[in-house]
């Protein structure tokens, strides 16, 4: 008798086990990678490493921040970021490029008004489709996309016609790329979660790859307001989910410790992580 009800027992678990839904997958399958000029100091052998180690924890998909930040392209054609981007091609890594980066981007737009936005936004797309010839025909890789590190966010672009400039202009961007244009944006509070979602979505309307950051690392906004601006996107708008926590001061210069990634609210969504430095695999770019 005891035998039959251990049998009973036995059948029952594994059959529950069968029933109940597959788990998601702990790790997004993109991630983002933000070069900073110390990353010159990992040997390409260590670089290797990294990329492997990409790949056995499910990464598919690389987003690069910049290859051009402010008058650093990081060595050019021969640096040492074209060569390791090289090698993450070699290791099946699908890229996606980033492109032109201004260092003063945030202060330059607190500082124009919106007659002066055109111009200066419009230089910097116009220096961003400069690179990505440069990164096409002298670099060598192989790249999937192109991305704009010029983050859209409701502090800067809470005026209409502010919102309306940067998405006409990239349009026009993403119309003269040969591969699908991502951006990023983040949530200050400013705008309505509707119209936060309302303004993304458009974007993504027009071919462009929209990812919004949840915003957990940084915690410019209590949780409950990362939870309403993030289940108000639609599902066509990707998930950053940031995996680290700030550490510094909103005026000090960044600092953050890794954090493991909140999945919560992402729904239907598309995820990618940020970034991998913070990642366990990615642990000797804190070190340099």
């Amino acid at each position: 008798m005891r035998v039959l009800v251990a049998l009973i027992a036995i059948f029952l678990i594994v059959s529950l086990a069968n029933t109940r839904p597959a788990q998601a997958s702990s790790m997004p399958e993109t991630m983002f990678y933000q070069p900073v000029e110390t990353d010159k100091n990992i040997t390409p052998a260590q670089w290797q490493t990294i990329w492997q180690d990409s790949v056995k924890n499910g990464i598919k998909t690389v987003i690069v921040q910049w290859t051009s930040h402010g008058d650093n392209d990081f060595g050019g054609a021969d640096g040492w970021l074209a060569t390791t981007l090289r090698q993450a091609n070699e290791n099946g890594l699908t890229l996606i490029i980033g492109l032109h980066m201004d260092p003063d981007y945030y202060a330059r737009l607190s500082e124009l008004d919106t007659a002066g936005t055109q111009p200066y936004l419009e230089n910097q797309l116009g220096l961003s489709l400069h690179q990505a010839n440069i990164v096409r025909t002298k670099w060598h890789i192989d790249a999937k996309g192109w991305y704009v590190p010029l983050e859209l966010d409701d502090w800067n672009f809470q005026q209409k016609a502010r919102r309306d400039i940067i998405s006409q202009q990239l349009r026009d961007l993403a119309g003269h790329l040969d591969a699908p244009l991502h951006v990023s944006s983040f949530s200050g509070g400013k705008l309505t979660p509707d119209a936060y979602a309302k303004w993304l979505s458009s974007l993504r309307q027009n071919n462009i790859y929209v990812w919004a950051q949840n915003g957990t690392g940084t915690r410019t906004l209590p949780q409950i307001a990362r939870k309403a601006y993030l289940e108000a996107l639609p599902c066509n708008i990707g998930i950053v989910l940031e995996a680290f926590k700030q550490t510094s001061a909103p005026s000090r210069k960044f600092t953050a410790v890794p954090t493991t990634p909140d999945a919560s609210n992402t729904k239907c969504h598309p995820v990618s992580v940020f970034e991998l430095r913070y990642l366990p695999w990615g642990a000797l770019l804190r070190r340099q």
